[in-house]
């Protein structure tokens, strides 16, 4: 990401457990793509060594774009995938401390 750009920039974090990681993969493998269309992208996907905890870096060119985001049929489709798998998942928006 360019330092001079601007948009929402979100981390989400997911708590997973052994049971849910498999369901939880494949609602990401589903819905990830879908960031594209909205203009969106994937800045960073972080996982632990025992695949327990996933961590995103998501920024999106505006507020309108994550909402659409959300809202799209497509990502809805898969969502008893994720609720299959347990995920606690954590949204938080942030910003560049720099600019701050």
């Amino acid at each position: 990401m360019e330092a001079a750009e601007t948009g929402l920039l979100l981390v989400m974090t997911a708590n997973l457990t052994a049971c849910g990681i498999e369901m939880y993969n494949a609602y990401e493998e589903a819905v990830l793509p879908l960031l594209e269309r909205h203009g969106a992208r994937l800045e960073r996907r972080l996982c632990t060594a025992d695949r327990l905890r996933e961590v995103h870096l998501v920024w999106f060119p505006n507020r309108q774009a994550f909402e659409r985001y959300r809202s799209d049929p497509d990502r809805a489709r898969y969502g008893h995938l994720l609720q299959a798998s347990g995920a606690v998942i954590e949204l938080a928006e942030m910003s560049d401390w720099r600019k701050a």
